[in-house]
C-alpha cells in the first residue's frame, strides 16, 4: 500500500511556487501537523462555518481566508467534520498573533485605527510616540488570532502569524 500522505513542499516545487510562500491558514483546533493525511477534503467545515472564511485551498484541504471576515470560534467546522481532524480538547483553536508591519498608515504618520476598531478583543493599542504619533501595538495575551484586524486594515499592514504550536493528543 503506498503512502497517500500530500507532500505540499514538493507540490508547490512542481507548481512553480517558491518554499518561502506561507504554509497555508488552517481551521482552528486542527491538527495541523498531521492535517493533510487527516483531512479527506469533503468540505464539510467549509459548508458549516457560518462566517464563511473557510474556503478550499491547494487539493482542496481547507483554509483560512480572513479578507472575508474573522474567526468566532463557534466550533461548528470541528464539529461537522466526521475525521479525526480537530482537537477540541487543546487549550486554545490555534496559536496565531497579530502583527503590524512598517506599510501600517499610523506609522507613516497617517491617522488610522481600523485595526484597534475591528479587534473584538481589544488586542491593538495605540501608545504615543516621540513627535505625537500613536503607533499600533498588540498585546500578545489578549490576541486571539481571530482576523478581524486583517480585513479592516486599509493597508493591508497586519498580519498573523503562528506562535507557539499548540500541542494536540495523538
Amino acid at each position: 500500500m503506498a503512502d497517500e500522505s500530500v507532500d505540499l513542499g514538493r507540490r508547490g516545487f512542481l507548481r512553480g511556487q517558491r518554499r518561502s510562500d506561507p504554509a497555508p491558514l488552517r481551521p482552528p483546533w486542527s491538527r495541523t501537523e498531521r492535517f493533510t493525511d487527516l483531512c479527506t477534503r469533503c468540505g464539510a467545515c467549509a459548508d458549516a462555518c457560518p462566517e464563511g472564511i473557510i474556503r478550499r485551498g491547494d487539493g482542496g484541504f481547507p483554509e483560512i481566508d480572513f479578507q472575508r471576515g474573522e474567526c468566532s470560534f463557534c466550533a461548528a467546522c470541528a464539529e461537522a467534520c466526521p475525521e479525526p481532524v480537530f482537537d477540541r480538547a487543546a487549550a486554545h483553536p490555534w496559536t496565531l498573533m497579530a502583527r503590524i508591519g512598517p506599510s501600517c498608515l499610523a506609522i507613516k504618520r497617517v491617522v488610522c485605527r481600523s485595526c484597534r476598531d475591528a479587534c473584538p478583543e481589544s488586542a491593538i493599542r495605540f501608545a504615543l510616540a516621540p513627535g505625537g504619533v500613536a503607533v499600533p501595538t498588540v498585546e500578545d495575551v489578549s490576541c486571539t488570532g481571530c482576523g478581524a484586524c486583517l480585513a479592516a486594515c486599509p493597508a493591508d499592514a497586519v498580519t498573523l502569524h503562528p506562535g507557539p504550536e499548540t500541542v494536540h493528543a495523538p
